[in-house]
This record gives C-alpha cells, structure tokens and sequence, in this order.
C-alpha cells in the first residue's frame, strides 16, 4: 500500500516532497502534537472514526476548505457520511473496509451457503458437533455484535451521541444473536475464532478482509458471500464500515494550503484507489473506480462493496469511546454469564449515560 501512494506521490517531485512514514499509536499522539506544527504531521492517512475527537480538539482542517464541496460528489455517499462530523467532512476518503462473510469450501459448497439467518442457524445445528463448528465469530466483542444490532435497527450509540443499548430493537438483536451464540465456542478472542476457522474446525466465520491472505496461504479453498438477512427483519447482516482517508491538520492547511492541496488532488485520481484495490483489496471510496474491470474482477473488494451497501459507517463521535467498553460488559453479561437481557441492558444503558456525563 505505500509503495501505491509513494509512486503516485511521486509526480510532485520536485517542487513537493512527501515523506511517509509509519507511526505507532497515532492516536494519542495527535491528541498531544496536534497543535504543535513542528511534531504533528501535516496530513495522515487514518480510520474516520477518530474524527470527532480532532474536530473537538480544533487541530483538523474540513476538507472543504481546501476543495470544492461539488468535487466530493465523486464518492460514496457512505464514506462522506462517514467522514463527516457535525455536517462538516474532515477527511478525504481512500478506501474502506466492511466484515465478509466467508467459508470453507471444503465443508460448505457454493450451492449451500446460507442466505438468511435461519439458514444458517439450522447449518449450525446439523455441522456443530465432533469439535467442528458450522458458524464461528467474535460474538462478544462490540464491533461485530453490531453487525446483529443494527440489523435489528438498534444501535450502540446515535448520531447525536446517545447510547441506544436499552432500546427494544437492541435487546430484540440480544435475544435473537443468543441462539447463534449458544452454538459457538464460548471463547470470543480474535485468535481463537481465527484459528478454528483457519485449521478447518469451523465451517463459516464473519471476519475482516485482513483474514483472507492468512487463510489462503494456509491451502483454504476460501468463498466470500453476501451477509445472511436476518428473517426477523428483512435486513442483512448489517456491520460497521470503516473508512481510511486522508485527514489534514489546521496549521498545514492554513501554513501552505496550495501544497496540501496538490496532494489531495493527486490521491483523488482514478488510478490510485484502482491500484489500491489491485495491490491490498482495499475497496476504492470514488464511484468511478468500479467502472474498472480490474476492480470489478476482485471478489474481496466486490465483496465488500456488496456489504457496504447496508453497513453503518462506525460512530466518529467521542462519545464512542465509552460505548466499546459498556457494550463489551453487556454482551459478556449476556452471553457468557447468561444474565437478563432487559436487567443488563438497563444497566449498560444507565452506565453509558454516566460515563459520557463525565466527559463533558
């Protein structure tokens, strides 16, 4: 991926030299720097669900200071939803990335992969025996219990910052996702959901697209298909969706905008995203991209185009800090310790509402 970027980069040489390096724990480290033109970078290419936090901060420039707004048209409406915050957009969308539903077709032919939830419930109950699972996923961490909860047209948190823990379609997707849950292992760690589905004792995983290089260097005969619609509601699968742009800090944009914006031009281009998508499966954010044959060709990032569809664009909120911690508590109440949905709910829900209070 940054030898892509590089390259394309590189046509600025040399009135414009960029310089790209890797950095750890970026997160905290902006929330430090950010304001600080000597140690901040002037631009970097991150998650969107951060945003809300920076803008807070001041330390981001909206994208529409340095483009015209009519130029972002060109994108996924999704991704521009996504790296939005308060109605302004703050990042330049690149790609994006949704969970697949994927197996293994030495256990699960083409013919035969569940396109509802029933289905696969009952695949469950026929492949789940002798240390083999037909079905296996993360199902008490947050970010892939949401898929379940917004398909239910519940929620974690809203747009304007309110948990939705307690709501009644919240608890109906518990209630429902419990009966899946009852036949996965109980351990919910990435590892271990990873290696069964890698050494063939689970038939079926719901993972990220990260996965798929392991699995098929591992000898897996690896198929990708849309996600189950859930039979209670008509609505598949629906998980968060992350989008990776480009955000610009306010002193660069303000200190030489005319270079910032010769950057972003160049990442806006067709064939960025396309090579993107050629070298890493990353699913380009520009329309315009998918109308290329060499896009259109790769399962992964179709797949995930497909999904994309009814995915959520994960909370940018600040709030959502708090939400990941209280929500990994209620699903561990409710599907590890098997206690009352409606009593941990009320609880989380109460919980949520007391810790984002305390961060005003």
């Amino acid at each position: 991926m940054t030898q892509v970027l590089e390259d394309a980069l590189s046509e600025l040489e040399p009135e414009i030299h960029v310089v790209l390096e890797k950095k750890s724990d970026l997160t905290e480290t902006l929330k430090m720097v950010g304001n600080d033109p000597k140690a901040a970078p002037d631009m970097y290419l991150f998650a969107h669900d951060k945003i809300g936090v920076y803008a807070e901060m001041g330390i981001l420039a909206p994208v529409t200071d340095i483009l015209p707004a009519q130029e972002l048209d060109a994108y996924m409406d999704n991704t521009i939803e996504a790296a939005s915050y308060k109605g302004t957009v703050y990042q330049l969308p690149i790609y994006y990335e949704t969970l697949l539903f994927m197996y293994n077709r030495r256990y699960m032919s083409d013919e035969k992969v569940p396109t509802t939830t029933e289905e696969l419930y009952a695949y469950m109950q026929e492949k789940t025996k002798g240390g083999h699972y037909g079905f296996v996923e993360q199902h008490s961490t947050p970010y892939y219990a949401a898929g379940w909860i917004n398909g239910f047209g519940g929620y974690l948190l809203n747009d304007q910052g309110v948990p939705g823990l307690n709501l009644p379609e919240t608890e109906k997707a518990l209630a429902y996702h419990k009966k899946f849950v009852d036949l996965m292992p109980g351990e919910t760690e990435y590892a271990t959901v990873n290696t069964l589905f890698k050494e063939g004792m689970a038939h079926a995983t719901i993972a990220g697209p990260w996965l798929i290089p392991t699995v098929r260097e591992s000898g897996m005969d690896v198929g990708i298909a849309p996600m189950p619609v859930i039979d209670e509601t008509g609505t598949p699968i629906s998980p968060y969706m992350g989008v990776q742009g480009i955000q610009v800090l306010k002193n660069a944009a303000e200190k030489k905008p005319e270079a910032v914006e010769k950057v972003l031009r160049v990442l806006m281009k067709d064939e960025v995203g396309i090579e993107l998508a050629m070298a890493s499966g990353c699913a380009p954010a520009k329309e315009s991209c998918y109308e290329q044959e060499s896009v259109t060709d790769d399962e992964v990032v179709m797949a995930m185009k497909e999904t994309a569809e009814n995915a959520v664009p994960m909370p940018n909120l600040p709030e959502m800090d708090v939400m990941w911690t209280v929500t990994g508590t209620l699903l561990t109440d409710v599907n590890m310790s098997g206690k009352d949905i409606t009593e941990s709910a009320d609880k989380a829900e109460a919980e949520a509402f007391r810790l984002i209070e305390n961060m005003k």
